[in-house]
Formats: structure tokens, sequence, C-alpha cells
């Protein structure tokens, strides 16, 4: 038995974090039994546990996903920890031994913030020598750059992360940095610089090309190091008057612009440093994960382009830098230019809008590997100009750059366009999860949209275990929402929009990343803390819109973004779709409230969960009386409507089969097509599986015409696009001016394939997988799918396939003290010697424990498809077992050309005998349908 992956607060060997309230939590492999019986944790100042501080002795409460540690803790300490654990079968383990450190805490600054004595246009280096006349026993440096910084101690990088102090609200608080230098500094002369460049504190950010100087006009450093000598002294060093500062190499940079490096400029004057009347008080230990280079990848070739450029394909689309071998001569200078897509074989960048995107370096000469430091961009092609030398693609890495956050996911299929698809939802994570959610990460925008992060945090979660990314996230989001009345702001941080009128700060959809997002990661981590932490944001939300709202009890007013980028609006151009926004305005309102209510419940406030429980229920008579007619037809007649409907639980439960009746009618007049946005595309398909329509949910997963997943991954997306035509049907890009092809909502499809296709999902009575859901939906149209979740219990993993013989073949894996509500499809219990087995209808339901299963059975329908004459076209020709069929009869489908067909592939058979472009004859289409018999 092995006990794996222990993090405090979720997080591995935390250093420097903020740490108000501890949280253990760990896994267990490996075990010959099935539960813990027992636990221990034990917390002690030195890692052979003697000067023991805290000790659970064997304890049988002890929650393997979140153990709360009452432990007052001081600065600037650390601590040691371990787990013993017990199984029913007498088995005892204990773990590797860990450890977490505190920072300042409520420890006093003795360090001033200071500046450079020059021209706050140009980036500076602060630096210090020190003489250290006895040998180091530990070191730490505590430490905060304005815009951002990176610290050097002899020439050598402080830590492996980037982007520092990372993107926050720096007027309501702003995160310093932890950094162990024991090994970096020593006995003798070591020299200490930073390096301060522009980033969003005050470089060019936000809408419409940006502002300058948003939180500050001011570079500015603080740190202390603190030293402790082998002799038992200590020593602190700290950011003061004594410093000095001199010009950087780095002569310009920004998030959007890019950077300019010159390695030749030699900085031989020296100024003074002088204090800065900042406020010390903002500063807070991390909450933030490290940015860091998560993966490196080669590029896939050198390009000559028609246009006679030299360009990288990267093969990938990806948010980091391309790292580089520099072996010019001194003085020549190469700029690389970033973009995301060829047109006409040629370089393209107009999508970025006014982003530069670009990084120039001056060469001097020396060989080195040579990157960016306070930009990044992201990119597919790079544009290479000036390089004098033979161009060797070995010479080049990209390096991948996001929160460093573990990964918890996998998934495929035997369909490698749904893997392609699987795998740009995941790219689009990696690319936009850089400190916060950002919309986009390539053109001048990159921010930290609301609505975009509450529609994928769900699939973020199955993704990665990204509870303490949005722990980050809506500790932000709370602070800001404080001054606007409980509104929440489209972006957090908050970056002022000239564009957008003053009183429209907020919308449906979007502000309910206040409630949607808390509810995610208690759902997937069984940590209340964080709902404890966000509650009064949560129902803050609410109570503005209760405000907004008033005695009806529906949100029919103010400015809504709708079902954004919904393909059903009257005005195809126009952004908002065809839904009333009112109408989703008034769900969000009654989904949100509901989730409250629950939170209020989970963290034992019971008088307001009575409170938001009757309020939930006003707004829902409400909306019933205003949208849903009392034989529960809805009066929005569009697709996601009746998605809210269902998915929010909107309607009554005598009308939810006519709804999700007249949902599929909806689709089939949108010619069995996905017409939804930003907030209908999420939920599409959970809702066609859950209320029998499973095929239909994967059809619309399959489709490859516009509009669909698979249109993208056909024209070459290795990410996610903004719009469902970013890329038009030649290849071109769209011309809208909002169009980025690595734009994550849509990606949000990977829930359902984890959630249906595979079929696992969070128990809300037991969250944090300590029970699973686990509910495969299987189709003909997929032979076999797997995939695994690490979930906060541990690791289930499930595969399925549909076997040549007809049969359902399903391998099931449950984590050490993690069960599982098993449902296998279309089963009979006859076939299951399980106890405690249950007929459900068409489907057989047990309970199981830990442990490896396999089920194989004949299901109670076909799962090897009979086609017959209303069959989708499509779908034969993409089917091997007719492929060669239909090609044989093909010349029997009189006058059919090459270019119609892609306009009826949705047809079915008997549909297309109705064309009189296509004039099936009867005989034909009889033999097609006799050749199917066959099958």
């Amino acid at each position: 038995m092995k006990i794996v992956d222990l993090k405090v607060n979720h997080i591995k060997k935390p250093l420097g974090f903020s740490l108000d309230k501890l949280h253990f939590s760990y896994k267990v492999l490996e075990a010959k039994g099935k539960n813990q019986i027992a636990a221990q944790i034990e917390v002690a100042l030195d890692d052979e546990f003697n000067d023991l501080i805290f000790d659970t002795g064997r304890n049988e409460i002890i929650n393997i996903n979140s153990y709360e540690c009452t432990l007052n803790v001081n600065f600037r300490t650390r601590y040691y920890w371990r787990v013993t654990i017990w199984s029913e079968e007498e088995e005892v383990s204990t773990s590797e031994v860990s450890w977490f450190e505190t920072g300042k805490l409520n420890e006093e600054w003795a360090a001033y913030w200071i500046t450079s004595d020059f021209s706050q246009n140009i980036h500076p280096v602060l630096a210090k020598e020190l003489s250290l006349d006895k040998e180091v026993k530990n070191a730490r440096v505590y430490i905060c750059g304005l815009g951002l910084y990176e610290a050097y101690i002899n020439k050598e990088k402080v830590g492996n992360e980037y982007l520092t102090p990372g993107n926050t609200d720096y007027n309501n608080w702003i995160q310093y940095q932890t950094y162990d230098i024991t090994k970096s500094i020593a006995k003798g002369r070591n020299k200490i610089e930073v390096i301060l460049g522009d980033g969003w504190y005050k470089g060019n950010f936000g809408f419409n090309g940006g502002m300058d100087n948003i939180y500050g006009d001011s570079y500015a450093l603080i740190a202390e190091i603190h030293i402790e000598y082998l002799d038992g002294t200590k020593e602190v060093i700290l950011t003061d008057e004594n410093w000095i500062s001199y010009e950087s190499n780095i002569r310009s940079s920004g998030i959007y612009s890019g950077e300019v490096f010159d390695l030749t400029f030699d900085p031989k004057e020296t100024f003074r440093v002088k204090k800065l009347d900042l406020r010390k008080d903002l500063l807070c230990e991390r909450l933030g994960m490290p940015v860091i280079v998560k993966e490196e990848i080669s590029p896939k070739e050198i390009i000559r382009t028609p246009a006679g450029e030299t360009v990288i394909d990267m093969g990938q689309n990806m948010v980091g830098w391309l790292s580089f071998k520099n072996i010019l001569p001194k003085g020549s200078t190469v700029t690389f230019q970033h973009g995301e897509i060829l047109q006409n074989g040629n370089f393209y960048r107009e999508n970025l809008r006014l982003a530069k995107a670009e990084f120039t370096f001056t060469s001097d000469g020396i060989e080195k590997w040579i990157r960016p430091h306070f930009t990044f961009f992201g990119f597919r092609y790079v544009k290479v100009t000036g390089w004098t030398q033979e161009i060797d693609i070995k010479d080049f890495v990209g390096e991948v750059v996001y929160s460093d956050l573990d990964a918890t996911g996998m998934f495929k299929t035997s369909n490698e366009k749904v893997n392609q698809l699987f795998s740009n939802a995941l790219w689009g994570q990696k690319g936009n999860f850089l400190d916060i959610p950002t919309d986009c990460p390539q053109r001048d925008e990159r921010m930290g949209w609301t609505g975009d992060a509450q529609v994928f945090s769900a699939t973020a979660a199955y993704n990665m275990d990204v509870y303490p990314f949005f722990v980050k996230y809506t500790h932000d989001l709370w602070l800001e929402q404080k001054g606007f009345d409980g509104a929440v702001p489209m972006t957090i941080p908050l970056i002022p929009n000239p564009s957008m009128p003053s009183d429209n700060v907020t919308s449906s959809g979007w502000g309910d990343a206040a409630t949607i997002i808390p509810w995610n990661m208690y759902l997937f981590s069984g940590d209340k803390s964080i709902l404890e932490n966000q509650f009064d944001s949560m129902h803050g939300w609410v109570d503005y819109i209760t405000k907004r709202a008033g005695e009806g009890h529906l949100w029919d007013r103010d400015f809504h973004f709708g079902d954004w980028l919904a393909l059903d609006g009257e005005n195809p151009h126009a952004p908002n779709g065809g839904t009333d926004p009112h109408f989703v305005a008034s769900a969000y309102y009654y989904y949100s409230t509901n989730i409250v209510a629950k939170t209020a419940r989970v963290i034992g406030n019971e008088e307001l969960e009575e409170y938001y429980t009757n309020l939930a229920k006003k707004i829902k008579r409400e909306i019933q009386k205003e949208y849903i007619s009392e034989n529960g037809r809805l009066t929005i007649d569009k697709q996601a409507a009746y998605v809210l409907t269902l998915y929010m639980d909107l309607c009554k439960e005598e009308h939810k089969k006519r709804v999700a009746k007249d949902l599929v009618a909806r689709i089939k007049k949108d010619d069995n097509h996905i017409k939804t946005g930003f907030i209908g595309t999420p939920y599409i398909c959970k809702v066609l599986s859950e209320y029998g329509y499973n095929d239909l949910a994967y059809t619309l997963l399959l489709n490859e015409e516009f509009p669909s997943w698979l249109y993208a991954v056909n024209l070459g997306a290795t990410t996610i696009w903004e719009r469902w035509n970013s890329v038009i049907t030649d290849g071109t890009m769209n011309p809208q001016g909002m169009n980025s092809l690595n734009h994550y909502a849509y990606g949000s499809i990977a829930e359902w394939m984890y959630g249906y296709m595979l079929g696992i999902r969070p128990d809300e009575k037991c969250p944090g997988f300590k029970n699973a859901i686990i509910s495969p939906k299987p189709n003909w149209k997929i032979k076999h799918a797997e995939g695994k979740v690490n979930t906060a219990a541990g690791e289930y993993e499930i595969k399925w396939e549909i076997c040549t013989d007809g049969k359902l073949d399903f391998n099931i894996v449950i984590p050490f003290n993690g069960t599982a509500t098993v449902t296998l499809p279309n089963a009979s219990i006859k076939d299951f010697d399980i106890d405690g087995a249950k007929q459900y209808y068409e489907d057989v339901v047990f309970e199981l424990s830990a442990g490896k299963y396999n089920f194989t059975y004949t299901p109670t329908v076909e799962y090897v498809k009979v086609f017959d004459g209303s069959t989708n076209f499509k779908t034969l020709l993409d089917t091997p077992a007719t492929k060669k069929i239909m090609f044989k009869i093909l010349p029997q489908l009189v006058r059919i050309k090459p270019y119609i067909l892609p306009m009826y592939s949705s047809k079915s058979l008997d549909e297309l005998k109705e064309i009189k472009d296509l004039k099936i004859t009867a005989e034909a289409l009889e033999e097609i349908k006799q050749q199917f018999k066959l099958l």
C-alpha cells in the first residue's frame, strides 16, 4: 500500500502560499484492501518528527479528500507532515515526509518599495552586491516586482516561474513570491539583480488597443533576503536606498507588443534608486500557481512561403514562446512574428488586431539559448526575419507556458477526429490557463472573461487539478465584486472598456461565474472551503440580481450577452443569437439561486438555505408563467432555450418529456446541426443524453459540415475556435474583427465526453468522487472509448467496446476508498450475478466498491447499427461497414454530383428521394435498403 499525492490546500509542498486554513489530502495505490478505516496525520518542525506539534492519532473520520487541520502556524517556518493509514485488510502504511512553508504572514515588511532613478519608460535592473563571510545554512527571498520581474543571483535565474507576480487587480492585493535560495547564495561575493518589465501593471493592456498605466506608472521592487548561517546567526538584506540601478538589455516589452531584447547594449552608467510610497499592506502570500514551462515541443517544419517568407510551423497552436540557440554574429538582429494560421500559404496575423506579437533580438555573438522575458504569444507559425545563418530546425524549441496544474484526465476513442477534438479542447485549456482563465492568448485581449471561465470550469476540472487555480480567480472576483454592489464584472481582473457604456458592468451567464465555479470545484474536490470562502460572493451576486429583478422575480432588464455567438439570430452577423437574453438571464438567476441554497446547506447555514430555496421557487414559478405554456410548450423555439429549460430544471416534471421532444424537433429543423453559442453549447449534448436522445448527441458530435466541432478539425484546427466558422470552408479567415483560433468555450464538449461517453461524473451527494456516478452511454457510431480521471479520491478508469458480435464490453477501475454507482445501458439483470443489482427500465444499476471489474453482455437493443431508409446519408458514407456498399450503389443514384452531395449529407435515404436534384429511383432506394439488411 503506497500513499501518494500529498498536498496541502491542493498544492504539493507549498512554499510561501496563503495558508489561512490547512487542508491535507492524499491518495492510495497498490492496496490489498478496498477502504481506509483509519488514518493519522502528524505535523512536526523537523523531518524526523522529534518536535511534533500536531497529531490526530489513529482517527476514523479523516477524509482522504480533504482533512482540515486547526493549527496556528508561525511566519517564515517550514513544517513537515506525513500520513499513516489503515485498511480493512489490516494493512498499515506511512507516507514519505512532505512539507509546507509559510511566508511572512502578518510580519511587518522591513524592506521598502524602491525604483530606478531614471525614466520610468526604460526597463531597469535593480541590483545589490552582497559579501558574506560565513557559510550559509538556509536562505529565502520574499520578493515582488511591478509590473513583472525576474530575479537573478550570480547570473542564475531565481526559481523556475515566469510572469511574476501574476495577473491580479493590483489596487486590491499584490502577491509576493517566496523562493528557497539556499543553493544560489554562498560565502563570498554575490550579486542579486532584478529585472523589471511592464506587464499588466503599467504596460499597454485592455480594449481597443489597450491603455497604459492601468494600475501604476512606476516600476517597483520590494524584497527581503533572510539568511541563516551555519553558526546559528542570522542576517536580513532589504531593498532600500543602498541598491543601485541601471538600464536593462530589455529595451521594451509588452503583453501585446512583445519584446525587444538587445544583448549588444552595454549599460555602463549606474544610478541610485529611490523609495516609492506604495502600500505594503496590499502585499499578500500568493494564491496563484506558478506559471512555468510545462512542456516543450519541437517545430514540425520550416516553410518557405510563396511570398518568400521563412516560417517555422510548430505543428500545434500553443502559448509561450519560441526559444532558440543564438548562433548569430554580434550585431545581427532577428525578428520573430507570431500567427495562428497561414493564408494562401503565406504568414498571416491580421486577426491579432493591434497586438504586434513580435520578439526582436540583437545578438552579442555568444552562443546561448534565448527567450523573451515579459511577454507571451499565442501561435502556431513564426515568421523569421533577419536570420543570417543557415536555419536549422534543431536550434528552435517551443516552450509551452501555463499555470503549474497537475494533469488529471485522459480520453481516447476509435475515432481519430474525435480524439483530435479532445486534444484541441485540452490545448485550449493549456493556452488560456495562464495565471487567470483568459479568453484568448494571442490578440489584443487576453483577459479573464467570466463567462468563458464558468462554462468551461467543469471540463477544466476533468482535465487538470484546477482547484487552487480557481481559488485565486474567485478570490479576485470577490474583491472586484465588492465595488459594484454584488455585480460581477465581465472580466476578472476588471479592465476598463471605453467602448462599453459605463452601466454595462455585468451580464447573466458571465456573472454566474461567482456561483458556478466554486460549486464545480466543490463537486470535483469534496473540499467545501472554497464554498466557505466564496459564500459572500455567491449570495452577493444573487442578491444583486434580486434587486434588479424586483418583485417580478424575472431579470427582464439590463444588458446581457445572451447565447453569445449562436447562429440562430435574425441577423446572422449579430453576435447575441436568437434566444431571448432576458430568458437566459432569468434562467441563470434561478440556477445560481439554487446553487446558493445548496451551498448554504453544505456550510451549515440553515436560515439562508431556507431563504434562497424559497426564492428559487418563486423565480422558477415566474419563469414558467412567462415562458412556458400550461401544456409545457416553450414560447422560445430556439435550441438554447430548450437546453437551459431542461438542464437548469425550469419546467414542471410532467413537461420535461415534451420539452425534450421539442428540442429534438428544433434540432431537426436545424438540419440536425448545432446552432447554440457560448451558453447553450456546453449543455446541449448532456441534455440529449440525459433525456433519451443519445444518438442525436453523437450526431451533433460527429457532424463534419459547418456548424460542428469536427468542421474545425477537418480544416486543421489544433485548438478550439472562438466562432463555429472562424475559418470558412475554403480555408480563409472569417473577416469578422473578433476572431480567435484559441478560444476554449466550445471545448466544453469534452465534459460530455468524460461524463457521458465515458460516463464518469461526480456525485453531488458524495462530492470529491468519494462515490462516482459511472453511467457510460455508448453509441454505434463510436466502436470503443477509454479514459481515466485522477480524481480527488483516486483514479477512475473506464473502457468500453462494441464488439463485432454485438456485445458490449466494459472495463471499470475504482480506486481505493472509492465507490461507484454503475449503470450499464440496455442490460438485463439476469445477465449479472451481483448483490444489490437493480433493474431500471432498460438499464441495470448496482453499487461497486474499489477494484477492477469487467462486464460483457448482449444488450437488449442492437448496438451494431441496422441501416434503413431513416439513416443519415452521411453516416452511411462515413461508416466503414457500409462505405463499400455505398460506392457500389452510387452509380444507381442518377445525376448525383460531387458538389451536390454535401448539401444533402444530413438527409436520410427516404428524404433523398424527395429531392428533385437527385432523382433517386425507387428501385435504387430499395436496393440500398436490401444491401444494408445483409449487414
